[in-house]
């Protein structure tokens, strides 16, 4: 059985499927503290820092909150990579965007 996902890493030999990722934020602001606490208490958190200080948070399309110690722009730089060599790979195989 082989997985033809792509996989987006966040830091520390850490990774996650980068087709389930809804949102890269910040882990600053009292929504996203709240959202964290939230995804604690529904055993939906995920700590990947490696014991480091959270500076982003990855909410998943199966409402699991992935908390990082890379900077939120960084992983967005590293999806927006995988997401247009993705579209280059469908356009070289001409097979429609979905």
């Amino acid at each position: 059985m082989s997985c033809k996902c792509k996989l987006l890493n966040i830091g520390f030999g850490n990774s996650i499927v980068a087709e389930r990722v809804v949102a890269i934020v910040n882990p600053v602001s009292a929504p996203i503290k709240r959202l964290r606490e939230e995804a604690k208490n529904n055993a939906k958190l995920i700590d990947a820092t490696q014991g480091r200080r959270t500076r982003s948070i990855i909410v998943t399309d199966s409402n699991h909150v992935v908390l990082s110690a890379i900077q939120a722009e960084t992983i967005a730089q590293r999806l927006s990579t995988d997401v247009l060599t993705k579209i280059e790979d469908k356009e070289e195989k001409d097979i429609p965007l979905e």
